[in-house]
């Protein structure tokens, strides 16, 4: 399989990079794991739903020149189907059976995805309905992905 993840903005805090670190190289006995990252544009406090829009437009614009066009795509959005860890391994199990093994996971910055992206990808999910920081949300999709391949492979890590 073939796991991309495309992010919006860059890891700052040391801790995060090296949990992220460990569960790519945990994974790479599974997949082929990248990670793309974009960089996110200047936002405040007091914009206007105008000027988020443009941010998230530009934003989207820049993924959008990173995604192969036949890859699957599944972004992460507080309003997407909320899943367990054994449903993200089965989602997995099922595109690999059908041919779909090339999957792009995307996470977007601070202010969220544009609505084209949520509305382009074959699948919305959502780890729940509080907010994460993207940053963290990297580390816990990371270490989801490789829980999924862990529960396909009937190894004893997920409990």
């Amino acid at each position: 399989m073939n796991i991309e993840l495309i992010c919006v903005g860059k890891i700052k805090e040391k801790y995060l990079k090296q949990g992220i670190d460990e569960y790519a190289k945990r994974l790479s006995t599974y997949a082929n794991f990248s990670i793309v990252e974009v960089a996110d544009e200047a936002t405040s406090e007091q914009m206007s739903q105008k000027e988020i829009d443009l941010v998230l437009d530009k934003e989207a614009d820049k993924i959008l020149a990173k995604l192969d066009p036949s890859r699957q795509v599944i972004v992460l959005a507080i309003e997407g189907k909320m899943i367990s860890s054994e449903e993200l391994a089965t989602t997995l199990d099922q595109m690999a059976t059908y041919g779909q093994s090339k999957i792009t996971f995307i996470i977007g910055g601070s202010l969220g995805l544009a609505e084209r992206l949520k509305q382009d990808a074959q699948m919305k999910i959502s780890f729940g309905r509080i907010t994460l920081p993207h940053q963290l949300m990297r580390l816990v999709l990371t270490e989801q992905i490789y829980r999924a391949f862990r529960i396909m492979h009937g190894h004893a890590y997920h409990k």
